[in-house]
């Protein structure tokens, strides 16, 4: 009931975020949402780059999630 956005740091490590969102959102909202709350959180550079990215969806189908909300996991 929710995406899990992976990014690949410079140091080799990689940071993953749930993001709860529709699942009709636009990868790209996915990937920038995560993206920011990695750069607010202070952590090491993470590449900027989409295709980098691993964005899957974990769950069903949850209609109510309406609003795009980050948590680290």
């Amino acid at each position: 009931m929710f995406w899990m956005v992976g990014l690949r740091a410079c140091d080799g490590r990689q940071f993953v975020y749930r993001v709860y969102a529709p699942r009709e959102a636009l990868p790209g909202d996915l990937f920038w949402a995560a993206f920011h709350r990695h750069e607010d959180d202070g952590g090491p550079r993470v590449s900027d780059s989409f295709d980098a990215a691993e964005i899957r969806w974990v769950g069903g189908t949850d209609p109510t999630l309406a609003e795009l909300t980050v948590h680290q996991y």
